[in-house]
């Protein structure tokens, strides 16, 4: 028998969900998100049988292809069937706890236009709680008729982002290579956006900005907490913002 909360936002809310070759965990990422009606999945070219398997699944697969991510979030917005959006990756669980405060604010007769939600890693079997996600707000639920979608968080003193309690458990890499080329991924993104707006690279971007990562996140951020998984995860982040601008340093001479 349904629960009374999945009743009620059976017709109110859609999910958009961010893919990359996640055959692995998509399964009981759906299971998570049974309290909804529609979950539109946007693949960013998975060579594996995700877009096979979500779509056997019910779902609505949008490809990404050489599209920009924030882009295809924006249509996926657009073409939902209800105007509550939740907006999460396929590495994502949302905790029953953070569920009931979903059903809990979409029932409420007054409504915040958007709510955030902090992060969780589990990082190759031990929990991250300092470090990268520490402090992190991450867009989770809001209503599209009232929110505008950026990929920011709204930073304005008068304008706090409403944020849930319970946090998001990021949690599916199978190993370094899963978590490294997802990295990759990103990073290769972020360079073409950057190349589009003419963003050049620099010492800057090579040397001091890297270095300032990894004091942030292992240091400043308390990753140093987190043992030696801390360490891993602080360099791991600094390199990527090497590879990022090397990647953007590569667009500008057409090279791959």
């Amino acid at each position: 028998m349904a629960k009374k909360s999945e009743i009620v936002l059976a017709e109110k809310i859609s999910i958009i969900s961010l893919c990359y070759n996640d055959e692995t965990y998509i399964k009981k990422h759906f299971e998570n998100l049974s309290f909804a009606n529609e979950i539109i999945l946007i693949d960013n070219n998975s060579t594996d049988k995700s877009v096979e398997i979500a779509t056997e699944l019910g779902a609505t697969v949008m490809p990404q292809g050489n599209n920009f991510k924030a882009d295809c979030i924006k249509s996926a917005i657009e073409s939902a069937k209800n105007n509550w959006i939740v907006l999460v990756s396929c590495t994502d669980h949302l905790p029953q706890g953070l569920i009931n405060e979903i059903c809990s604010e979409i029932s409420k007769p007054k409504t915040a236009a958007s709510y955030y939600s902090g992060q969780t890693l589990l990082f190759f079997g031990k929990i991250i709680k300092y470090g990268v996600f520490l402090g992190r707000k991450k867009l989770l639920l809001f209503d599209k008729t009232r929110h505008t979608y950026t990929q920011s968080v709204d930073k304005s003193f008068f304008k706090r982002p409403k944020l849930f309690k319970n946090k998001i458990e990021s949690f599916a890499y199978k190993n370094f290579d899963d978590f490294s080329n997802r990295l990759n991924v990103i990073r290769k993104e972020e360079a073409m956006v950057l190349f589009k707006r003419n963003k050049r690279p620099n010492i800057y971007h090579f040397f001091i900005k890297p270095l300032f990562t990894f004091i942030d996140q292992y240091f400043l951020k308390l990753g140093f907490l987190n043992g030696r998984e801390g360490f891993i995860l602080a360099y791991i982040c600094a390199f990527s913002i090497v590879k990022r601008y090397y990647l953007l340093w590569l667009a500008y001479r057409n090279m791959d």
